[in-house]
């Protein structure tokens, strides 16, 4: 797979609004509004290093990861792959991607969270080892906390 993950930059704004837009939009009907990623100042993430960019040699941006370090584990608080980039194993590469950089960031777990009526994700989310901890509401949003050892 010829896909190289890089740190965003400020030219690839845009790119990143686009692929999260786009791998969010079908949910803002199920859910009743835009989920959570669709509102994060991506512009400010960039800028502090918080978010990577996965190109693709032929699909050019494919998909993001976004990191934010917390106390005692790391936050995988965005991880969006392109529709036309879904299928051909970016996800995988994003997520192991993320369990690297947490674990070279010195932390032994990675927690995320989901919305509630996401039922997919949190099926892959425990395929992939984690578990849920805990749900809560949080800014109009019923989330499913979920965390991984490393």
């Amino acid at each position: 797979m010829p896909a190289k993950l890089r740190l965003a930059e400020a030219s690839d704004l845009r790119a990143v609004q686009q692929i999260v837009h786009d791998a969010y939009v079908h949910y803002v009907e199920r859910i009743g509004r835009e989920p959570g990623p669709m509102t994060d100042d991506y512009a400010a993430l960039i800028a502090e290093g918080r978010v990577q960019v996965l190109v693709d040699e032929a699909l050019g941006p494919a998909g993001i990861l976004v990191l934010i370090p917390q106390d005692g584990a790391m936050l995988l608080d965005n991880i969006a792959v392109a529709p036309g980039a879904q299928g051909k194993g970016f996800g995988r590469v994003l997520m192991d991607a993320a369990d690297k950089a947490a674990r070279a960031a010195g932390y032994d777990r990675i927690i995320l969270y989901t919305h509630e009526k996401m039922v997919e994700n949190i099926a892959l989310y425990t395929r992939l080892g984690y578990r849920e901890t805990h749900r809560v509401s949080e800014k109009g949003f019923n989330r499913v906390y979920m965390e991984k050892p490393l």
